[in-house]
């Protein structure tokens, strides 16, 4: 389908109005539709590509063919505010001809001789139409209403360019199928009166600007093919804290919080939103000690050792204690099942000293009952740091076999066994191999007590 289209004799209204919606083009150009239809003849229009935009050069082209020869009649219903859409809301399509706005006008296309509808001209101004007719007759446009028109001796023999104007829905006393319906009562009006005085008229029917402007957003410049519909920007990670020893970096450290609350109904303090100082961290190859002092007045220290254990003749390192100092008071934590291979890095998504702890208070430490850590998505590698500025591989303190892998496991094994011990006892099952012999005597069974 075209956005151009001439028929002879015209389709109906609500066809065309459907037609205006699927010629949409999505183009952020501002867009006007013209509806032309005579008594007397139109020319055709050869159909453009389905999408293309009307130019007022193309339309100036096609009405100097259509108004140049000779004296012409033209009535021009100029509405304050026109768009497509107006036409599929209101137009009743789908066959919904009683609730069309445009009864009369839809009546009009299908008695003329010849229409054109242009369901996309290109918008350049309120007056560009009315002078492009102008240019076209060569006369100025004469505004009139239906009363006067009434009464308005038309000469046929000079060409004659009659301006209406029609409102559009601009406040809420009226709604604008309301304004449009009594629009199309004035074209009809007007019509009547044309036909009522037997002069032959070329109509036009189109707005001063669009009632409906929707923009879009170039996409020029970027590439073309399938993409999500909203880019989403990855979120900024911080990077870890690293201290480097004599020989490079030697331990590193990672957590998206790191809170600490000197009481236990205090407010928790996140001490990972600063930078601190690395002073007094050390490394060798039995233990090191990380310590992050802050400008608020706080120091935590980590302090880990590696051993070497037989049993798995493998190096281990684990942390031993994660000591807090505010002021002048010192709170000391000791530390279960912190450990991974020398060669990996621990991590866990929260190491606390409450709950479920994988920190406990020092017995020998009074401040340490009162005071709370809680460190989420805490990573750190105190040795074999060979990666340079990376983790090595993590060893998870959440284990393989977590509590509901365990009961999913057991609860397969008890209907394993279940199955097992039911096709046992069928196989068990054996059919009768002796029989009583028909020719015999048969079974008694006494039915006396």
């Amino acid at each position: 389908m075209a956005d151009l289209k001439c028929s002879t004799p015209p389709r109906l209204m609500a066809f065309i109005a459907l037609l205006f919606a699927l010629f949409s083009t999505g183009s952020s150009t501002a867009q006007v539709p013209v509806l032309l239809w005579s008594s007397d003849g139109l020319p055709a229009l050869a159909p453009s590509a389905a999408g293309h935009i009307i130019s007022t050069d193309q339309l100036t082209a096609y009405l100097t063919s259509a108004l140049g020869s000779g004296p012409r009649t033209v009535v021009l219903f100029l509405q304050d505010k026109l768009s497509k859409d107006d036409f599929t809301v209101f137009g009743g399509v789908f066959g919904n001809k009683q609730d069309s706005a445009f009864q009369n006008l839809e009546a009009a296309l299908q008695t003329s001789s010849s229409s054109v509808t242009l369901p996309a001209l290109e918008w350049s101004g309120s007056s560009a139409i009315p002078a492009l007719l102008q240019e076209e007759l060569g006369v100025s446009p004469l505004l009139v209403d239906a009363d006067t028109l009434t009464h308005l001796s038309i000469n046929s023999s000079a060409s004659n360019l009659l301006l209406i104007n029609l409102p559009y829905c601009t406040n809420a006393h009226k709604s604008c199928k309301e304004v449009l319906h009594a629009n199309d009562e004035i074209i009809g009006k007007v019509l009547s009166i044309m036909k009522d005085k037997n002069v032959k008229y070329t109509a036009v029917y189109t707005g001063s600007q669009p009632s409906r402007v929707i923009s879009e957003t170039s996409l020029s410049g970027q590439p073309v093919g399938r993409s999500l519909l909203q880019a989403v920007t990855p979120p900024s990670v911080k990077p870890p804290i690293m201290f480097n020893g004599t020989g490079g970096p030697c331990i590193m450290l990672w957590a998206q919080n790191l809170n600490i609350s000197l009481s236990s109904t205090g407010a928790w303090i996140d001490l990972a939103a600063d930078t601190p100082t690395l002073t007094g961290s050390f490394c060798n190859t039995s233990s090191s000690q990380l310590v992050l002092t802050y400008a608020s007045g706080y120091t935590l220290s980590f302090a880990m050792s590696q051993r070497f254990y037989p049993v798995s003749a493998r190096n281990w390192f684990a942390l031993d204690s994660v000591q807090l100092q505010a002021s002048s008071l010192t709170a000391s934590f000791g530390s279960r099942s912190i450990y991974a291979p020398t060669e990996y890095s621990y991590h866990c998504m929260s190491v606390s000293s409450f709950g479920d702890a994988l920190l406990f208070p020092n017995s020998t430490n009074a401040n340490a009952s009162q005071w709370r850590l809680n460190f989420v998505d805490f990573q750190i590698q105190g040795f074999s740091l060979g990666n340079g500025t990376d983790f090595s591989y993590a060893s998870d303190c959440a284990g393989f076999f977590t509590a509901g892998i365990w009961m999913g496991l057991l609860t397969s094994l008890l209907m394993l066994f279940i199955f097992v011990y039911g096709l046992h006892m069928i196989m068990q099952l054996h059919t009768m191999d002796r029989f009583d012999d028909p020719k015999g005597p048969s079974i008694s069974v006494p039915q006396s007590e």
